[in-house]
């Protein structure tokens, strides 16, 4: 299969450089350009990159560049619809970071873009492509734990707003200035805004919908300094019956580090993804990142992890190649995605009414 030539956008998301290893080492990939948003950006890509050329324009970029088929849009929530347009007037494909946009007018327009281009759109939650995922969907449908009664998940991590900053503004990571209730002085666009998985998770593993959310975030956050929140509980039922806890927080806290790096992490490990089945039959329980090496890491003299598990991003970038190659669109395309923004949403008009939000 002919690689696909990818170039990358922004380079302000927490995942850049994921994909600085991923775009270079993927065989199936033929990595052409990259453009970032601002000299700062592009100072640290100049010195993380070598044979790759990076512009500070996307028009430039595109038009250096007129053999581009696809992009990672590694930026910040509030740019994607200006993006998206960008490249279906010029039928690239597009592999979005996690959340397209919060406003669903805007999200509609993002589907009738896509769809009149007929381009791949692929919104990049790559714990769909975990191995962990992958093993309790077969045994969930093999009936292992039977009738499924509860989910229980969590997704929590250190907060990314130090080194990417635009986590932080409500206007960019939300999309507007909304504040989450009456008298209180933070504003929607925080933990919740970078928490979209397990949303995806009980969905993709139930094939059902949310029916109900009803959403509580702490009285007052982890960080004082920055305007949204960082720690929230959300449960609910699914249209099949189901009852859910979800956790997407920021309760694991970090060194306010501009550049991720080790000792980023205060506790060993930044991220729990953590997931329990409950059924008629038993429980079934996983840790989705639990195979890893701890050290007595530099620079802070504190246990450092070195994550060892399945690289996800390998399975993701071979359907986005499929998908380009063969025409087709991903499972985690924009009109199936919809339903866990609206979902999210509830949450937030949850946290400002107090009350439990029906779908």
């Amino acid at each position: 299969m002919k690689p696909v030539k990818i170039a990358m956008m922004s380079l302000t998301h927490g995942h850049t450089r994921k994909y600085y290893q991923t775009l270079t080492d993927s065989p199936k990939l033929d990595w052409v350009a990259a453009c970032a948003e601002n000299d700062q950006v592009k100072e640290i890509f100049d010195r993380s990159v070598s044979g790759v050329p990076c512009y500070r324009s996307e028009e430039e970029m595109f038009d250096r560049h007129p053999e581009i088929e696809a992009v990672v849009l590694a930026s910040g929530n509030s740019e994607h619809m200006r993006q998206v347009r960008l490249c279906t007037e010029r039928g690239i494909h597009i592999l979005s970071m996690k959340i397209p946009t919060f406003d669903m007018a805007e999200y509609d327009e993002m589907i009738r873009l896509v769809d009149e281009a007929q381009t791949v759109f692929q919104i990049e939650l790559e714990m769909h492509y975990n191995p962990v995922i992958h093993r309790m969907k077969s045994l969930l449908q093999a009936g292992e734990v039977g009738r499924l009664y509860a989910f229980n998940a969590t997704n929590i991590t250190l907060s990314p707003v130090w080194a990417f900053p635009w986590q932080g503004v409500p206007e960019l990571s939300y999309g507007k200035r909304v504040s989450l209730r009456e008298g209180d002085p933070r504003f929607r666009g925080g933990a919740l805004c970078d928490h979209p998985h397990i949303f995806d998770m009980i969905r993709w593993m139930t094939g059902s919908d949310f029916e109900q959310v009803y959403a509580k975030v702490s009285s007052r956050n982890i960080r004082s300094e920055i305007p949204v929140e960082d720690v929230l509980l959300v449960n609910g039922r699914m249209k099949d019956g189901t009852s859910f806890l979800l956790d997407p927080s920021w309760s694991r806290l970090e060194e306010r580090l501009t550049v991720p790096g080790p000792g980023w992490e205060v506790f060993p490990k930044r991220m729990e993804v953590n997931i329990a089945l409950h059924g008629e039959k038993g429980v079934l329980m996983a840790d989705c990142f639990g195979p890893n090496v701890y050290h007595n890491g530099v620079p802070n003299d504190r246990y450092t992890v070195q994550y060892t598990y399945f690289d996800e991003w390998i399975g993701l970038i071979d359907e986005f190649v499929n998908c380009i190659r063969r025409h087709e669109q991903p499972k985690i395309n924009l009109k199936w995605h919809r339903r866990t923004i609206e979902a999210m949403n509830a949450c937030y008009d949850s946290v400002r009414d107090g009350c439990p939000i029906h779908l």
